[in-house]
């Protein structure tokens, strides 16, 4: 069925009709863990299921319509089914959609193309998701340093896998440089190998790696962590620090990479990281993603290398996946037509003093945050720099507006970060604002 049909069909649904989404969520709730595909979950009244997007928005089972502002949790940044992506994406179907085992000309093409778009990719290598980028960036530093220790930061999402979710998700702020277990099922290995800090203190960086330094074979951080900003001055010391003691410096740009501006978060902040960690946009919206920087670390993995000390095994039955491929190549050419950041990024701010201006009239402490095209409405005063901001700040509050205006009309996950897309408008803006102007009404007679 085609979209236009589609949306027809939707128009000829009765407004508010849960009778399909309710039926769906009855097959959920037999087939999967607490009827979802993931950590999040929703109320009853509010949750959802999806049937199809355009642009920047959304469209559940039932006919209602969502402004998009998960945006595939960042990976669509030109919004869903951009013409380019879906024309490159069926063209390569028709080609073939999966190979495995040795090269394709569309990785191959992609490969050159991401080496000469990131600052410090003098090579890279394939994967699938952001976890397992993050993954193979620790084993590649191990491998390289002879080092078992990584030192992350507490807050910080790295992925899924078990040395990613130490200290992710703290309840409180930690005993540093200990890192807690996040979630039933880690091995203690986990909690031994990984050293925690708090993001944007250096000193206590400084300290710890004056304790430890000897034993890390990697420091690993995001430009943007969920959405509080790295200062300046804190990733550039982190690469200064990481130098002066042979520790591999990573930076996981899964989310910033493609994101804040072509370049990335290393363009962003002026740094080249020794590793990079690529995801969501690199795979424009499939299942791809890569780890890129120094020549000498990353061909480590070099399956010729097979068989011989300090090589590091890599393998994915996608690794490389041409569809992926393709629609990435689509997606990088969109991207670097003139002025697609600063419209984007000139949205995300422009959003975000109008979204101010009704937090005021309705006398909500909270502010609305971003950071090129990522934003935000925190309960707190002032903005955050670190976990501990964010643990101290209305939790509950934030929660509560974000569940109002998901009943708006306004796809967000509560307490999660947004994402602007190219495809957002002027439209859009004026229906988020309004959305948020009742949802403040609301959340003020309710409180």
């Amino acid at each position: 069925m085609s979209l236009r049909a589609m949306n027809q069909q939707i128009q000829n649904m009765p407004r508010f009709s849960r009778e399909k989404s309710d039926s769906l969520f009855e097959i959920a709730e037999q087939a999967l863990p607490g009827a979802g595909l993931g950590s999040y979950s929703l109320a009853r009244d509010i949750r959802l299921i999806y049937s199809h997007g355009q642009g920047s928005r959304m469209w559940d089972v039932d006919g209602r319509e969502y402004i998009d502002y998960v945006a595939g949790a960042g990976a669509l940044i030109l919004g869903h089914c951009h013409p380019a992506v879906v024309r490159a994406s069926k063209a390569q179907i028709e080609r073939g959609g999966h190979m495995f085992g040795s090269l394709n000309d569309v990785a191959v093409t992609l490969a050159e193309r991401l080496v000469r778009g990131i600052p410090c990719a003098e090579k890279l290598l394939f994967a699938t998701t952001g976890s397992e980028a993050t993954a193979y960036a620790m084993r590649l530093a191990r491998a390289f340093t002879g080092r078992d220790r990584i030192l992350k930061f507490e807050g910080a999402y790295h992925g899924n896998h078990d040395y990613a979710i130490v200290s992710s998700f703290p309840r409180e702020t930690g005993d540093y440089p200990q890192g807690v277990a996040d979630f039933a099922g880690q091995p203690a290995a986990t909690t031994s190998t990984m050293l925690v800090c708090p993001y944007n203190d250096l000193d206590t960086l400084k300290k710890i790696v004056a304790e430890h330094g000897r034993e890390l074979a990697a420091i690993i951080v995001e430009p943007v962590q969920r959405i509080i900003p790295a200062k300046p001055e804190f990733l550039e010391g982190i690469q200064k620090i990481c130098r002066e003691n042979d520790i591999v410096f990573i930076l996981d740009e899964v989310v910033t990479g493609f994101r804040l501006c072509y370049g990335g978060g290393q363009e962003w902040y002026g740094i080249r990281p020794d590793l990079a960690a690529f995801g969501k946009v690199v795979g424009g919206g499939g299942p791809m993603s890569c780890v890129a920087g120094r020549a000498d670390i990353i061909d480590l993995a070099d399956p010729n290398r097979k068989g011989r000390p300090g090589y590091m095994y890599i393998n994915g039955t996608l690794h490389g996946n041409p569809v992926a491929s393709a629609a990435t190549l689509a997606m990088l050419d969109e991207l670097s037509r003139p002025g697609v950041y600063d419209r984007m990024n000139e949205y995300t701010r422009d959003l975000c003093a109008a979204c101010q201006k009704v937090l005021d009239k309705y006398g909500i402490e909270a502010i609305a945050e971003c950071t090129g095209s990522l934003w935000q409405i925190l309960f707190m005063k002032s903005p955050p720099v670190s976990v501990s901001d964010m643990l101290a700040s209305d939790q509950a509050g934030m929660r509560r507006l974000d569940t109002e205006l998901l009943r708006q009309g306004q796809y967000v996950l509560p307490g999660v970060r947004r994402f602007v897309s190219a495809a957002h408008d002027d439209l859009d803006a004026e229906e988020t604002v309004r959305g948020l102007d009742e949802s403040c009404r609301v959340f003020n007679k309710t409180g």
